[in-house]
């Protein structure tokens, strides 16, 4: 299995005129996941070798504003850039409880409507991910609201037996979400690729000896 990492943006809290916030782009089989979102991930695509056409999935770490302010523009562009189409399949979006409605609610008040679908799936946090003080409790948000045009998607609660949320499962591949500690609730991503079964005929080895 072929992969490609393209780091987009490594800079911490704003970007600068030559580096930008937090983002990086996995490439495989023609398609490119995006790894967080930050101020100015749009501009980085454009001067990269990479197509932003080419996102299928989006996974946040976590909720602070140099990981994700950038993320509500760039589904803006790809919609511009992009026509009508019923049949396309949505673009993956995972990340920590909140992200729903952030994005919701920033499409919703800039009068943005996207060309094409996207499904939100929501990593509920534990409360031992940050210091006590800092923890908010998202899972009750915007629920009191119709949301007729929010998009669907799944919420995702830590399995306790491999410790780990369980994102995406292929025939290659296996991508999960792990616990990590900051001043927010974040989350790391491991892929794992899955063992591939031999091509060796056992049976005419144990004939030859």
């Amino acid at each position: 299995m072929s992969l490609e990492i393209t780091f987009l943006g490594t800079g911490s809290a704003f970007p600068s005129p030559s580096r930008g916030a937090s983002a990086l782009v996995l490439r495989r089989e023609g398609q490119c996941w995006l790894f967080d979102c930050g101020e100015g991930t749009q501009t980085q695509l454009m001067r990269s070798h990479l197509r932003a056409a080419r996102i299928t999935k989006i996974f946040i770490t976590h909720l602070h504003g140099d990981h994700i302010f950038g993320l509500p523009g760039l589904l803006c562009t790809l919609s511009l850039q992009s026509s009508p189409d019923a049949s396309k399949a949505p673009v993956d979006i995972y990340g920590p409880l909140g992200l729903r409605s952030f994005l919701w609610r920033s499409l919703e008040l800039s009068h943005s409507q996207l060309l094409f679908p996207i499904t939100i799936h929501e990593l509920v946090p534990t409360r031992d991910q940050c210091p006590a003080e800092e923890f908010k409790d998202f899972s009750g948000l915007d629920r009191g609201d119709e949301l007729p045009q929010g998009p669907p998607g799944r919420v995702l609660h830590l399995d306790a037996g491999e410790d780990s949320y369980l994102l995406v499962e292929e025939e290659q591949l296996v991508v999960r979400a792990f616990r990590l500690f900051h001043r927010v609730p974040s989350f790391g991503f491991v892929l794992e690729e899955k063992p591939r079964p031999g091509k060796l005929n056992v049976q005419k080895l144990k004939d030859l000896g």
